[in-house]
């Protein structure tokens, strides 16, 4: 069974809409990204799965007892707080303390508890975000341009630890990225949208759909990275992925498992 189907939705701000017409089904297990041009409704698509937007028409079906894990595009925290990386997670509280720690190991971060949130680097306030999504133990995962702001070693890190994330826990992973060279290697199945479901499927399909073409272009800027390497495998390899030519510094970067 699907863990989220959408029929036929449409979203509105007033006059504008946003999305209309959009019909996806996220399956278990899987990594789908979203993909398209600024104002395209990618986050508000989002937002409308967790809750935060009504749709104006269609349906959104969720799977009984889904549990959603969300990591936004940023978040502003007082650098004058003082708050601890296992306080802020315990936030607002009842939590144990034994499950922050795991989720920290599952960001792979479990040394960052008792550091004061302000002292973080981007990188290590991303991999805390994805703890804090992670306590629940959701069935889905939700990115929202999580790496926005990191630079490429950083981004491939971040998006190794994801499918590290869904090999340990099953959880299916629905994200947001502009970072077509990193995340498509990463991704089972990827929607391109622009206000509505463009062309959808494996990173090969996509890439060669005029639809995409139309939106991104042929050059290597636009160009999706089509390595797939076998999930079951990754590790095994050291997570040895393969970048197209301009990214060959990052590729390295990536093998050696670069942490942030």
């Amino acid at each position: 069974m699907s863990l989220v189907t959408l029929e036929n939705l449409s979203v509105g701000y007033g006059a504008n809409e946003v999305l209309r017409g959009v019909s996806l089904t996220i399956e278990p297990g899987e990594i789908v990204t979203v993909v398209g041009p600024n104002g395209s409704g990618k986050t508000t698509l989002l937002r409308t799965l967790i809750g935060a937007v009504t749709p104006t028409s269609g349906h959104v079906r969720k799977s009984s007892g889904l549990k959603i894990g969300y990591v936004p595009q940023k978040l502003h925290i007082d650098p004058t707080l003082p708050i601890t990386v296992e306080r802020f997670l315990r936030l607002p509280g009842g939590i144990a303390r034994a499950r922050c720690i795991e989720a920290l190991e599952q960001a792979g971060v479990a040394d960052l508890s008792r550091l004061q949130m302000s002292a973080l680097s981007g990188g290590q306030f991303q991999r805390i975000m994805l703890a804090r999504a992670l306590i629940s133990q959701p069935n889905l995962l939700l990115l929202d341009e999580a790496t926005q702001g990191l630079d490429q070693p950083g981004s491939a890190s971040f998006y190794l630890q994801i499918e590290e994330v869904r090999r340990a826990t099953g959880c299916a992973v629905l994200m947001i990225s502009h970072e077509l060279h990193v995340v498509m290697s990463a991704s089972d199945r990827v929607i391109c949208l622009n206000g509505h479901v463009c062309c959808e499927g494996t990173p090969e399909i996509v890439s060669a759909a005029p639809e995409y073409r139309a939106l991104f272009g042929t050059g290597t800027g636009g160009a999706l990275a089509l390595y797939r390497h076998e999930h079951d495998h990754a590790h095994d390899e050291n997570c040895d992925h393969g970048f197209d030519h301009e990214h060959s510094q990052m590729q390295a970067e990536s093998r050696t498992g670069v942490a942030q």
